[in-house]
């Protein structure tokens, strides 16, 4: 039997996101509004197993970089979004002026439908936010449905006590509801850029924005495996093209101070731990972990007691016959089950890549 060979790398790549923003014009001819892709860095360990008929022996390897992968264009970003949240986009990107998309914000906000208050509790409360946020997610029922579909459909409610992280929430509810839950956790962040809302959002309005987004995605897959839409769950992320999922916590632990890591160099012990226990269980061909949790330092809960060491965000790509006959909900639920005692110890966020051999040639 061909033995085995285990390489180790370490990578620091750059990566790059748009700021968010939104709108809807007046006018139905479209145009593309510049915007800006910013690129953090994050450190990576990959751990892969290759078959080979030479002794085995270790060696020092160098994966190849992310960016290198083209980032999807605007077409591609709005070909994936759920039909009523794409023209939402497209809508916005009619709009130049910076004040007119504004000014459609507040509108936005306007037509918010009122939530019940039964509905603002902590379970649904939006964290990392500088206002306060209230998201709730239900089925809709058979009856509800416009047609059937092998995914539940979800609708959404939401609230805010400002103005415009209330409209941010309604474009979102307008976007969304009525969608499969299997197209709401697929939504990619990416489009958040396409609204052309650089100049009137805060950083942290944009941060608030992106969380929004996570919690309606982590509720939708609730929902999808019949959770209920609350506590813990996992989000798809289809982001460059590489489908993958997020496991984040719904309680994020609040006090201490932020503390981003140095966002360099090896895994931490918690980003060690995580390698032993997919190596063990799973046996993977190709393990690969990456710690992003210095992109996510400004966050609530990020530093302090509720992250080891400031390892709180999590990248991992798998390759294993353990998901061999398993539907890609069922195998990130595999991982999750895996490391749920690190989940409910200070990770707040993990993304999966989840293969089998035979899904990426056997090689």
């Amino acid at each position: 039997m061909a033995a085995s060979i285990t390489s180790i790398s370490y990578t620091a790549s750059l990566r790059s996101f748009p700021s968010k923003t939104h709108l809807r014009p007046p006018n139905p001819t479209l145009k593309n509004l510049p915007f800006l892709h910013k690129t953090p860095s994050f450190s990576s360990i990959s751990i892969q197993t290759l078959f080979t008929p030479s002794p085995p022996s270790s060696s020092l390897q160098q994966i190849p970089d992310s960016d290198t992968q083209s980032a999807p264009d605007d077409e591609s970003i709005l070909s994936s979004l759920p039909p009523t949240l794409r023209d939402i986009v497209r809508l916005f990107r009619t709009v130049t002026d910076p004040r007119a998309k504004y000014e459609q914000l507040l509108h936005y906000a306007r037509t918010l439908p009122p939530m019940d208050p039964s509905l603002k509790t902590d379970r649904n409360k939006v964290r990392g936010c500088v206002s306060q946020v209230w998201v709730h997610a239900r089925a809709i029922s058979d009856a509800e449905a416009a047609a059937s579909s092998e995914s539940v459909r979800v609708r959404f409610e939401a609230d805010s006590d400002a103005v415009i992280t209330k409209g941010l929430a309604s474009l979102l509810v307008q976007g969304l509801s009525g969608c499969p839950a299997s197209e709401v956790v697929r939504v990619r962040p990416e489009f958040l850029g396409l609204l052309g809302l650089q100049q009137s959002l805060t950083p942290s309005r944009n941060n608030g924005f992106l969380n929004m987004l996570s919690m309606m995605q982590r509720k939708a897959l609730e929902i999808e495996l019949g959770g209920g839409g609350g506590g813990e769950a996992s989000v798809v992320d289809d982001r460059l093209g590489i489908r993958s999922e997020k496991v984040e916590k719904d309680e994020i632990l609040s006090g201490g101070d932020a503390n981003s890591g140095d966002g360099e160099g090896r895994l931490g012990e918690r980003g060690r731990r995580i390698g032993e226990v997919l190596m063990r269980e799973l046996k993977p061909v190709e393990l690969r972990i990456e710690d992003e949790s210095h992109k996510h330092a400004g966050h609530a809960g990020v530093g302090g007691r509720a992250s080891e060491g400031g390892e709180t965000h999590f990248n991992v790509r798998i390759v294993s016959e353990a998901f061999e006959g398993k539907r890609l909900l069922k195998r990130h639920r595999m991982v999750y089950d895996l490391l749920k005692d690190e989940l409910e110890s200070g990770l707040h966020a993990l993304s999966i890549d989840a293969k089998t051999p035979a899904e990426i040639g056997g090689n």
